[in-house]
Order: C-alpha cells, then sequence, then structure tokens
C-alpha cells in the first residue's frame, strides 16, 4: 500500500499594516506564482493576519466581515486549480461581536474545510485587548490523514499540539508572525513541537518590517525525526517540498512515544 506524498507550498510574505488591499493583492500574485511552477502543490499555506496585519488599533474597521472577502478569492481559486489551502490566518469581524484571529481551510473543490480561531492570545502584542480569542481547537483532513493546526504564540503551549497529535494528526500547521529577534524561539519550539509528537510540521512566517517591528521569515518544512526538510531565508519567497506522510507511522513505530505515555502520573 503507497502512502500519501503531499508537494506543499509555503507563501512566506511581507504585510503591509492596516492595508487590505494590498495584501490581496500580493496573495493573489504569490498563488499563481504557487500554482504556475513546475511542481504544482497539493497544498498552499500562508502566514498569520495577512490580510490586516497587526493594525489593532484599527482592527475593527479593516477586518474581513465573516470572512466573506477571503472566503469568495480562496474558494474560487483553490477551485480553479482544484488546489487544498490552508489560508493563513484573518483578523475577522463576526457580525454577532469580536474580533478573531483565524484560519479557513478550502478543499481542492474550493468548499470551506476547516477553520480554527487563534485560542492563545499574545498579551505582549496586546492582543487580548483588541481580539477575542477562540474556544475549540482546529482539525482538518490532508490527502486523506488528519492534521491540526496551531498559529504563532500557539507553538509556546505544548499540550495543544500533544492533544492533536494524540486525536490522530499526523501535519501540524502553524502559520505566524513571529518576529525579531525571538528566531531562536521560533526554530526551538517547532523542532521540539515536530520531534516530541512525531508529526510533520508546517509553519509559515511573514517576512519585512511593520512600524518598528521586523519579521524574519524563516518559514520551516519539519519531519516527524525533527529533520528540516526546507527553510526559507528573511525574504519573501515560496518554498516547496514533497513529504511523505508514511514517515509519521514509521517514526512513532521506532519509537513508541504514546505507548509509554503515563497519563495518570502526569
Amino acid at each position: 500500500m503507497t502512502t500519501p506524498r503531499l508537494r506543499l507550498a509555503l507563501l512566506q510574505m511581507h504585510v503591509e499594516a492596516g492595508n487590505p488591499d494590498e495584501n490581496y493583492r500580493k496573495l493573489a500574485e504569490l498563488l499563481e506564482q504557487a500554482v504556475n511552477a513546475p511542481d504544482k502543490p497539493d497544498v498552499i499555506v500562508f502566514p498569520e493576519m495577512w490580510n490586516t496585519g497587526y493594525a489593532l488599533d484599527r482592527i475593527e474597521q479593516i477586518a474581513d466581515i465573516n470572512g466573506e472577502r477571503t472566503k469568495a478569492m480562496l474558494s474560487a481559486f483553490s477551485r480553479k486549480h482544484g488546489v487544498q489551502i490552508v489560508g493563513g490566518s484573518v483578523a475577522e469581524k463576526r457580525e454577532d461581536g469580536g474580533v478573531f484571529n483565524t484560519i479557513y481551510v478550502f478543499d481542492n473543490k474550493g468548499e470551506v474545510q476547516a477553520d480554527y480561531s487563534k485560542i492563545h492570545l499574545f498579551r505582549l502584542m496586546e492582543e487580548e485587548k483588541h481580539l477575542s480569542a477562540g474556544n475549540a481547537i482546529g482539525t482538518l483532513d490532508v490527502a486523506g490523514e488528519k492534521a491540526g493546526m496551531m498559529i504563532c504564540y500557539d507553538i509556546r503551549f505544548p499540550e495543544l499540539a500533544r492533544k492533536l497529535a494524540l486525536s490522530g494528526a499526523k501535519v501540524l500547521f502553524v502559520p505566524a508572525q513571529w518576529p525579531n529577534p525571538r528566531l531562536h524561539h521560533w526554530r526551538t519550539l517547532l523542532l521540539a513541537r515536530a520531534i516530541e509528537n512525531q508529526m510533520y510540521v508546517i509553519a509559515c512566517n511573514r517576512c519585512g518590517t511593520s512600524g518598528e517591528t521586523s519579521f524574519f521569515g524563516h518559514s520551516l518544512i519539519i519531519d516527524p525525526w525533527g529533520e528540516i526538510v526546507a527553510e526559507a531565508g528573511e525574504t519573501e519567497t515560496i518554498i516547496r517540498a514533497e513529504i511523505d506522510l508514511g514517515l509519521v507511522n514509521e517514526v512513532r513505530g521506532r519509537i513508541p512515544v504514546f505507548e509509554d505515555r503515563r497519563p495518570t502520573l502526569y
């Protein structure tokens, strides 16, 4: 029996804080580049809050109402090109109240397959003053296998990654806007999440500068052994890789971490 292989494209992009029109234009440009390459991807991934950036002082005015603009654009694209999209995350204003940091996932027929709203809000950037936290974990299907979603600050909470792994997730998608000077934290935490949960970690960070904050990029694709399959530099780029989901079962069989757990003690 053959195991599913996936071709990935991560769109590491600069985000113009407070300028949704420019960000939608930029994303459309990068999407076309991604699908028109010889190695057309099966799954495309974006960074966190790519539609507005962290213009939190105006987020109520510029957030995507119920995600409608985002859904219309990405649904049409995924349907036209037959690709699955893990749509980074967007600032989404809900008509029943609150602005959320939300990932939408589209299957290759253009249907919304799943969504996830960031559950850990980052106090260092005062997210909790402007955004509402989600209250549910996020999972999706990719090539017939279960995957999980986390957003940026979420990777500092190993309990969440472990819960996703215990639920059957073999891949973890992580859109982010992770800034300087914490590159060492970014790489270390992502590598740890991959190794301790024996899963692929697909992390797409932004690059460029917003105000006084600079973002280092370094989007990463990490395999279940913790080996780096692909890593971006600090500029706008598309990184690509093909992964073999069968490796997850192989690694989990070699080192039976989940069978050796003793949750009654902790």
